[in-house]
């Protein structure tokens, strides 16, 4: 066995309970997992939904903002959750706060907005105002109070609030471990892209009518590949045997695939010829040999990338030239490391706030700056390199994007077959055990063992 698999780390759980588990499972493998049932019922009880809530979602890390969105002391960005609304702002010290979004004196939401600029937060019920760092500032009437003038004493109940990847993260557990801890170790995996200076450049935003664990269900493995994304094989390969699959302690896993044509699109492949063509490769040369035009590809971009405005290829190893390095992490995002023009692809599943049969997906195209380019290519068309506004889309009626809209049907289909008496627990394959994983640490977390 890969000696990578030997290291262990110790897991204290919320409940006072400790274990021990590998830092990193091999992730095509259910040998190390317990073999929790995964039942339909998970994706349709609001009950299991009430428990994700109380026991897993106020105690994870979320992403509120961009840093770009919170440039300028006042900036402010408001982040709805479910039942919360979180307030994150931008202090005069130039760091970035977060507050819950309600005035501490009546409870009445406090900013409505999206996101905007301000030098102070007013509540529209009575009139308190808030301060940049969440201190009241001015009540009226203050000499009415019993205790004396609630104004510099009361505040806004601050969350924890760190930054990694140009994104802004908060977390409703004050006891919860750094977000560099939560993260581990994707910061040190995408530490050559640089993520904080890219900037997202497709932004688009849709409701689904289905369970929000279909992304991290889906996107935890490429057994659908084949039958649902029939023509990706032409720059990726889909059998599992040519990828790496890997689990972490955190929760997170990884899949890595390799940037070659799949076996049935070796030959006859217009993507992968364009492809070694704009790099001066010679198809014809490597014709049925993917993996010896991988290598030569790799090459190439590290020779003529720089001095074509691809400088951020310099600070990238070979394989993430041509490969794709997927990750999901843990409970709802799945961050993609690409070789097309540097590009990372973030898909976010959030819940609805009261049913448990819809959601918000959204994806985030973040890509790096090419030098001298007006426009850089994206799967949504050529877009200008500036951070974008959301584009709400509905579902059904407009398209989000590459491969996305084949995941989406297949979800919203089988979130009607979760219903039926005929399905009892997923019988997953081997390399299916990323999914396995996922709704174990799940479970974990709804019984405190995390």
């Amino acid at each position: 066995m890969d000696k990578k698999f030997d290291e262990r780390v110790t897991i204290i759980a919320r409940n006072g309970s400790t274990w021990t588990e590998p830092a990193v499972m091999d992730g095509g493998t259910s040998e190390m997992l317990r073999g929790d049932v995964i039942s339909g019922d998970r994706y349709w009880s609001r009950e299991f939904m009430q428990k994700e809530w109380d026991h897993m979602w106020s105690r994870v890390w979320h992403i509120g903002a961009r840093v770009a969105e919170l440039m300028e002391p006042g900036d402010y960005v408001v982040h709805n959750f479910m039942q919360e609304s979180v307030l994150l702002v931008r202090q005069d010290d130039d760091s970035i706060r977060a507050f819950y979004n309600v005035c501490p004196h009546r409870g009445n939401r406090l900013v409505w907005g999206d996101a905007g600029g301000m030098k102070k937060f007013s509540c529209a019920y009575h009139g308190w105002e808030f301060s940049k760092n969440g201190q009241l500032q001015h009540a009226p009437d203050p000499e009415n109070f019993r205790k004396g003038s609630p104004c510099g004493k009361v505040t806004l109940v601050e969350l924890k609030c760190e930054v990694w990847g140009g994104f802004v993260w908060y977390n409703m557990d004050p006891e919860a471990k750094s977000l560099l801890e939560y993260l581990d170790p994707l910061p040190k995996h995408f530490a050559n892209r640089e993520l904080d200076k890219m900037k997202r450049i497709v932004w688009r935003k849709v409701d689904v009518n289905c369970n929000w664990k279909f992304a991290s269900d889906n996107f935890n493995e490429s057994y659908h590949v084949r039958i649902v994304h029939p023509t990706m094989g032409v720059y990726v390969v889909e059998d599992y045997s040519g990828h790496t699959f890997e689990m972490y302690a955190n929760g997170h896993n990884r899949a890595l695939e390799l940037g070659q044509p799949s076996s049935r699109f070796i030959t006859q492949n217009d993507y992968w010829e364009s492809l070694l063509k704009a790099w001066k490769l010679d198809p014809a040369v490597y014709a049925g040999c993917a993996a010896e035009a991988r290598l030569a590809l790799q090459a190439q971009k590290r020779k003529l990338g720089p001095a074509r405005g691809h400088e951020y290829m310099a600070k990238l190893t070979d394989d993430e030239l041509t490969d794709f390095f997927h990750y999901t992490a843990f409970p709802n995002l799945t961050i993609t490391g690409t070789p097309m023009d540097g590009a990372v692809h973030i898909f976010r599943t959030e819940p609805h706030p009261t049913d448990p049969e819809k959601c918000t997906f959204e994806y985030w195209g973040l890509y790096p700056e090419i030098k001298g380019a007006e426009t850089i290519p994206t799967v949504s068309g050529p877009r200008p390199w500036e951070e974008a506004e959301p584009e709400i889309l509905t579902y059904g009626i407009d398209e989000v994007g590459d491969f996305i809209d084949e995941d989406l049907s297949v979800a919203v289909n089988q979130q009607k077959g979760l219903h039926s008496r005929g399905y009892r627990d997923a019988i997953l394959s081997e390399q299916e055990a990323r999914v396995r994983r996922f709704h174990e640490v799940l479970n974990d977390y709804i019984a405190d063992r995390r």
